[in-house]
């Protein structure tokens, strides 16, 4: 009878035993485990997309700092030494400058109509005074001639820097720098060229002066010798007819 009661008691440890080893156990769960696999991948996700934001911004505020920099290279006191040189040589032209007021007087005294008052030595002497004015002014002319054609060379390498510098940009400032200084020797090269016509045209207009006051003084000097000594003009005929 003892036996008999103990063998359930056996039986009952055993189970016992076996259920609590069951719990310890641990049990895998394939949809807990791909869920949390999911939520890792977007972690991760979210943050290789904060790092390229991050990257992306850190090259937009370099690009943005290269686009800031200044352009190194300046060529425009060169130029502005080339502007001053044409304007000093226009500054020292000769006899009639290029000035309105003494234009006038000019053309109201030696380039004006010969008066028939005139004495021979007041028409001389105007005549001289026409002479020397157009040769000076030819001489101011292939001065500046000269001047225009030594700015070439500092045009030429003031060119070259700008158009390396724009090649060789790292932003839009440079850029834009390089291109205002190439503006900037256009204009230059185009006073030496309004200069270099200026001086031109003011030497061709004196010398018709000249030739139109020599002229005026021509035929005051002819009525003035035919009226002296009696002369009277005929046909000159040729091989003695």
């Amino acid at each position: 009878m003892t036996k008999r009661r103990s063998l359930p008691c056996v039986l009952l440890l055993t189970a016992g035993l076996t259920l609590s080893s069951a719990q310890a156990l641990t049990v895998f769960d394939p949809s807990n485990y791909a869920q949390n696999v999911i939520q890792a991948a977007r972690a991760l996700e979210q943050i290789n997309n904060q790092i390229t934001s991050l990257t992306n911004e850190a090259q937009m505020l370099a690009n943005q700092a290269r686009n800031l920099e200044r352009l190194p290279t300046s060529t425009l006191s060169g130029l502005l030494t080339s502007v001053q040189r044409t304007q000093r040589m226009i500054a020292q032209a000769q006899t009639i400058a290029y000035d309105v007021e003494r234009i006038e007087t000019a053309f109201s005294g030696p380039y004006g109509p010969a008066a028939p008052s005139s004495s021979d030595a007041a028409l001389i002497a105007d005549a001289q005074t026409r002479w020397k004015t157009s040769v000076g002014a030819f001489e101011d002319s292939l001065k500046t001639q000269a001047v225009v054609v030594g700015n070439i060379d500092d045009a030429t390498d003031a060119m070259t820097a700008q158009v390396s510098a724009s090649q060789s940009a790292s932003g839009a400032l440079q850029a834009a720098q390089a291109g205002n200084q190439l503006l900037a020797l256009q204009s230059q090269q185009l006073s030496d060229l309004t200069a270099l016509l200026a001086a031109k045209a003011r030497a061709d207009a004196l010398e018709q002066a000249r030739t139109a006051s020599a002229e005026s003084q021509g035929q005051v000097q002819y009525r003035r010798f035919s009226t002296r000594s009696g002369y009277v003009p005929h046909a000159v005929t040729m091989f003695g007819e």
